[in-house]
């Protein structure tokens, strides 16, 4: 039996890679390789004969994180995994089955929640605003993932929503729903109801689906919703090759319908679960680690993460308090400056904060310093006009002879537009467009360096390829992200802004457990950083006085040190004993 699978793994790594057999728990914490876990593991089983690679499913929550396990398997020499998110393994197995049952094609999606409720709500005479729109499509995802009829909906959150009350939003809800039935048309939570109650209510179908697949691998599994669990349910039957893998201290969905529950209580549902635990983190150094741990101390389900031994020590975590919101972005901008102008790449600094309304000073004070930054969650790469500009130039070029390499070809076309080699002095727009168009340039390089004889037809191919899968590639631009779009990424330098209340936990966090589910928020962004994490706060906020956040209080004598307070108008927290980062190490 083959081995080559397990092969650089660590004794805990490995261990979850060798439990081919399910029901297996991987509780897998920040950093620690949750995904080769996954693929190795997957390989593994193939390499042995255990798994048939058409014959597993892996399961996880987006598109993109779906075509990267995709990737990993390809590299391990897997072919024919299905690697999907619930969505679209729930999509596909409507669009087989329905023609049959039906005797038609299955219905449309809806690609307009928002549209559609409009004209819902206009068939009952009511005119709500697109604000209160989104929170009604909201409230409807919420109850459909929960599986709640609207009836138990409104009981088990009888608020209003705008100028609405619960009856009048019922009634928005029904005439919607009346609407989307009328059109022949599903919504996107439809989706798994459909899939889950075709499975339930035809034998065959469900019989077909379970002798397809019978090797599941869920992860992040602590985001699963009661409807995605009873749609993994009918998947599975009787069979019980089940491998879920999850950190119950990156929950941060539970306001979406994600319940950590079926992560925490997946051995009491499966009592001879192999439960294995990755805490061996080799993203972050172990001062970074230490407040990640404070900050999640006693917490149910929190791992204590280790940190993997590393060449050199990197500085403890700073807390700092700033004057107010344009002084915080002012000193976090210098802050960033002073790494590039030393020589940091800026793709690997990353800010992060609760609420995208706190990007505007940052991109602004960035731009001021001839820093170009991206928001994540902002425009995608290949709808900006530069590089849409660019792709139909070179749609139009590829028709002609070519006369010189791929990569001069396009640099010649990029300059007609205002390209140079070298980027420009002014931030703001104008660097973010040379930014987007250098990138266009890099694609071009990285694809004469696959092969040397690409064509322009060829590389405009692949843009348009890259463009439909949202393949996107990374600017050389520092990236601004709230923490929720942070999560599962990771960057060399993090700074997380706006510790304080009312921004971290944001004000409307008023139960034990929305609280909680900022604390976890704040974990997910300390998580984030590899060699330096940066911590600040705001005094003020107008003519309002803020106070730091709790988390702060919890974490800031034990892991964090002041910065320098003349430098930035004050400081927050008292300074920590540095930790022994020497005999970490050397115990793990």
């Amino acid at each position: 039996m083959s081995d080559r699978a397990l092969e650089g793994l660590d004794d805990r790594q490995r261990e979850a890679a060798s439990a081919l057999r399910g029901p297996v728990l991987v509780l897998a914490g920040a950093g620690t390789g949750k995904t080769r876990v996954i693929t190795h593991r997957i390989a593994h089983g193939v390499d042995t004969g255990a798994y048939s690679p058409g014959r597993v499913m892996a399961v996880t929550f987006t598109a993109k994180a779906a075509g990267e396990m995709r990737g990993r398997l390809r590299a391990l020499g897997v072919e024919g995994v299905a690697a999907r998110t619930f969505h679209a393994a729930a999509l596909a197995q409507l669009n087989f089955f329905w023609p049959t049952l039906a005797g038609d094609s299955a219905p449309a999606i809806i690609d307009n929640k928002v549209k559609l409720l409009a004209h819902a709500a206009d068939g009952l005479g009511l005119r709500p605003d697109t604000a209160t729109l989104r929170d009604i499509a909201s409230q409807i995802e919420w109850r459909k993932v929960t599986l709640r009829s609207i009836d138990a909906w409104a009981l088990a959150r009888p608020q209003d929503v705008g100028r609405f009350d619960v009856t009048r939003v019922a009634d928005i809800q029904r005439a919607y729903e009346k609407l989307k039935d009328e059109r022949r048309q599903l919504d996107f939570e439809d989706v798994l109801l459909a899939c889950a109650g075709m499975l339930e209510a035809e034998p065959r179908v469900a019989q077909s689906v379970r002798e397809q697949y019978r090797h599941f691998t869920v992860d992040e599994f602590q985001d699963v919703s009661p409807l995605q669990h009873r749609l993994l349910e009918l998947w599975l039957g009787e069979r019980r090759d089940l491998c879920v893998v999850g950190d119950a201290s990156q929950t941060i969905y539970s306001f979406a319908g994600a319940d950590a529950r079926f992560l925490l209580e997946f051995d009491h549902r499966h009592p001879d679960a192999r439960v294995v635990r990755l805490e061996t983190n080799y993203r972050s150094d172990a001062a970074i680690l230490q407040v990640a741990n404070d900050l999640m101390r006693d917490r149910p389900g929190a791992l204590e993460l280790h940190a993997a031994a590393r060449d050199a020590e990197s500085p403890v975590p700073t807390v700092t308090a700033y004057a107010d919101d344009v002084a915080e972005a002012a000193g976090v901008a210098d802050a960033i400056a002073a790494r590039v102008r030393n020589g940091v790449d800026p793709r690997r600094i990353a800010v992060l904060y609760r609420a995208h309304a706190q990007s505007p000073e940052l991109v602004k004070a960035l731009a001021d310093r001839g820093i170009a930054a991206t928001v994540l969650g902002g425009r995608r790469f290949f709808d900006l006009p530069e590089v849409r500009q660019a792709m139909m130039a070179l749609r139009g070029a590829a028709v002609a002879p070519q006369e010189k390499g791929l990569f001069d070809s396009v640099r010649m076309l990029l300059r007609e537009f205002g390209f140079t080699d070298e980027p420009p002095a002014a931030g703001g727009a104008v660097r973010d467009a040379w930014e987007a168009r250098a990138a266009v340039l890099r694609l071009a390089e990285e694809a004469v360096a696959a092969d040397a004889s690409t064509t322009l037809r060829a590389f405009s191919d692949d843009l348009l390829a890259r463009a439909k899968a949202q393949h996107e590639p990374a600017l050389r631009t520092v990236t601004l992200a709230t923490l929720h779009a942070a999560k599962g990424l990771e960057w060399e330098h993090v700074h997380l802004i706006g510790v304080s209340e009312g921004l971290l936990p944001i004000s409307y966090a008023g139960t034990f457990e929305q609280v909680d589910e900022e604390r976890r928020l704040v974990y997910v962004g300390i998580t984030r950083a590899e060699r330096s994490l940066a911590v600040s706060w705001a005094r003020a906020a107008g003519h309002r006085e803020r106070q730091p956040s709790r988390f702060l209080r919890e974490i800031g004598t034990r892991s964090l040190a002041p910065a320098d307070a003349r430098a930035t108008g004050g400081a927050a927290g008292r300074r920590a004993p540095r930790s022994n980062a020497r005999s970490e190490r050397e115990r793990h």
